[in-house]
């Protein structure tokens, strides 16, 4: 105080990187003295951050601020949530123009705002994706921030309770089949996520999936089961079109798309728009690839009629046709390198990598020639019509192209020759899965295919996890496997092959140490990788001693370094799950952990903006400390900081909005009869001598009318 009385200040006022109480308030108050006007002019961590998001501008213009700011270390370490985010924003934003709104939207926008999640089932193709697209665009229009996830893991990333959040996962259980290995890791999560959003005024959460993938996973998931979690009342089938709603899905797409008048004509003139419409196997995925310009473009005016009808018989032929005989074999090779890529997509650089490694190895096989050029050429003439860029991504123009691939690359010979070209670790484990997916496996044939992948032991040791995305100087992007996954993998093929290289790269991966493991990446899988060895060991399969040991040593490593309740909820979830295969020292460590995060607690909660994270916080605290007997006065401090920074977190909330909309937008009656449908498609312009003449006959029944 006599320092600060010498100076004689008009106004004192003091700011401090460390978080501070109310009693550290009024104690620093006591010690400054009269110059401190107001307790106010007391500015502790949580303030600070508080300021800089009331002042975003002040952030940006100071690197080391931006540096360490939450909202530019969002942008930096979810780099591929926000690309992904934009790129589902323009592919919705394209299919407003052919949307034909129907019962389920209002029906989904009534379940969102009552229970805040939603999710959508159904047969493929039959309209899934464009619905949740546009109930996310309905939320978009009232200013809410669209979050669109491939994981759960970027769900709990960007989730902020500070603001309105729709989030948006499709597809949320596979494309193709039910992937059993994620769901026994992620079932958990999305009880919790789910879970998070109902907690939270702020958010809404819309999922997609197949129908029968969904039944499937709720046999196999205690969490998605209805005594767990009570998802049932959010699935939404939208399998029933009325009359109407196809009918205008199709007047949408010709109009859209512009269908050439000769075409529309040659419809109308041979009498299928009717049969288009109530066909059996209507689907919009088909009304959509029959209209499109370069398929429209493929076929004279006189046979469209007739490929329109042939393609609903068999829908098979939407790809099959095209794929074997309207695009090169390099185009053929492009299409398969993404299929062993993500279902979601790729980066045009690993798409290229993976292009590169299998096109010489498939022309050379099969006798093509090729050119280091291929894979420009082949990307622009595939482009629209099987897959689509936005900007550095590349996905399918939709899942069936995928759905088509799975069964085109059903060949073990084929397959087999891929094992042999292969260039990354994801790569080579996608196509690993999809072969052991196939009929009529042998012991003796696993083991010839994976041993094939022996040639890629140095790359699971060299390449890093992240790679830097080209001309960003802080962003970085998950580009191979996890280390965990990889050990996974090469104790999974070791054990299928017996090939020793296996093992001797999975133990040079664990020897690493601690800074090749995170809780986030690995956390979950070394205690189940742990537990798989040591459960072999006692039924007295081969296991090597040395990895057993590296891999007890990384989990130790990782529960040495600095944790979040959830870090350790995840990695305690995994040692519940395997608790008869585990060391009981590592549980010791695993409360030595908890102890140590929950005394630091108070010195890092001051990032979290989120009452619901907080919320979670203080639950997950009362359950380690109870489970590991922490000391009472520790848990009670750290308490105390979890309820003050949440007093702050309110304090500087926006005031709370809801979504303006309550679902109660009218529906077209759905009496649609023929002469409706004459009406909707007499007014595309068409010539008049392109429309037939009504005979009197025809007009004493109806259902001889051709639209």
């Amino acid at each position: 105080r006599v320092a600060i009385n010498r100076l004689c200040p008009g106004r004192y006022i003091l700011a401090t990187s460390r978080s501070l109480t109310p009693s550290n308030d009024a104690a620093l108050a006591e010690i400054i003295g009269p110059s401190l006007r107001s307790s106010n002019d007391i500015f502790g961590c949580e303030d600070l951050n508080g300021l800089l998001r009331k002042y975003p501008d002040i952030e940006r213009s100071h690197v080391k601020l931006w540096l360490s700011g939450a909202g530019a270390l969002d942008r930096v370490l979810n780099a591929a949530s926000h690309n992904f985010t934009t790129i589902t924003r323009e592919e919705i934003e394209a299919k407003l123009k052919v949307y034909a709104e129907n019962p389920s939207f209002k029906a989904g926008r009534d379940i969102l705002e009552d229970q805040r999640v939603l999710i959508v089932s159904g047969p493929p193709g039959v309209g899934k994706t464009t619905l949740a697209e546009m109930l996310c665009y309905a939320y978009i229009a009232e200013e809410w921030e669209l979050v669109a996830i491939r994981n759960l893991e970027e769900g709990f990333a960007r989730i902020d309770d500070s603001k309105r959040q729709i989030f948006f996962f499709d597809d949320f259980l596979g494309r193709i089949a039910l992937d059993e290995r994620a769901l026994s890791t992620q079932d958990s999560d999305l009880a919790r996520f789910i879970s998070r959003v109902r907690r939270t005024p702020r958010a809404r959460f819309i999922l997609t999936t197949r129908a029968y993938i969904y039944e499937q996973a709720r046999l196999l998931s205690e969490a998605l089961s209805d005594t767990k979690l009570n998802v049932s009342r959010y699935v939404l089938d939208v399998g029933i079109y009325t009359r109407r709603i196809r009918a205008r899905i199709l007047y949408n797409h010709l109009v859209v798309a512009g269908v050439p008048e000769a075409h529309i004509a040659a419809l109308i003139e041979q009498k299928v728009l009717k049969k288009i419409v109530d066909h059996k196997h209507y689907n919009p995925r088909i009304i959509q690839f029959m209209t499109e310009a370069d398929r429209v473009a493929d076929t004279n005016p006189a046979s469209y009629p007739k490929s329109f009808l042939d393609t609903l018989e068999n829908p098979d032929l939407i790809w099959d046709k095209a794929f074997r005989t309207h695009i090169t074999r390099r185009s053929q090779h492009l299409l398969v390198a993404l299929f062993l890529l993500s279902e979601y997509g790729s980066e045009i650089e690993d798409l290229e990598e993976v292009f590169n490694g299998i096109h010489p190895v498939m022309c050379a096989k099969f006798g093509l020639p090729y050119d280091p050029k291929d894979f420009e050429s082949a990307l622009r003439t595939v482009e629209g019509s099987f897959i689509v860029i936005s900007e550095t991504m590349v996905r399918y123009v939709n899942p069936s192209v995928r759905d088509y691939l799975a069964r085109y690359l059903s060949d073990k010979a084929l397959l087999s020759v891929l094992a042999d070209a292969v260039p990354t670790l994801r790569s080579a484990r996608n196509l690993f899965d999809h072969h052991m997916k196939q009929p009529g496996l042998t012991n003796a044939g696993i083991a010839t295919f994976v041993s094939k992948f022996v040639r890629l032991c140095e790359r699971f040791v060299a390449v890093e996890v992240w790679k830097r995305i080209p001309g960003e100087t802080y962003h970085s992007r998950m580009y191979e496997l996890s280390n965990s996954d990889r050990m996974d993998l090469l104790v999974s093929w070791w054990r299928l092959s017996s090939a020793e290289p296996f093992i001797a790269t999975a133990l040079a991966i664990a020897d690493k140490g601690r800074a090749a493991f995170s809780a986030w990446e690995d956390g979950r899988k070394l205690p189940e990788i742990l537990a798989g060895m040591r459960a072999a060991e006692t039924l007295g399969e081969p296991t090597p001693i040395e990895l057993i040991d590296a891999v007890q040593a990384a989990v130790s490593g990782l529960l040495a370094t600095d944790l979040d309740p959830d870090d350790i909820t995840r990695i305690l979830a995994a040692a519940d799950d395997h608790e008869g295969n585990l060391p009981p020292e590592l549980f010791a460590e695993i409360a030595g952990a908890t102890h140590r995060m929950i005394e630091e607690l108070p010195d890092n909660v001051g990032h979290l903006d989120s009452e619901s994270t907080l919320e979670d916080w203080g639950k997950t605290i009362d359950t380690l400390a109870a489970r590991f007997d922490a000391d009472p006065r520790v848990v009670s401090r750290a308490r105390a900081a979890l309820n003050y920074r949440t007093s702050q977190v309110r304090e500087t909330e926006a005031e709370d909005t809801e979504a303006n909309f309550t679902g109660s937008t009218d529906i077209p009656s759905d009496k649609f009869d023929d002469a409706a449908l004459a009406s909707l498609f007499g007014s595309l312009g068409v010539s008049t001598t392109a429309m037939i003449a009504v005979e009197d006959d025809d007009l004493d029944d109806l259902d001889d009318l051709s639209f």
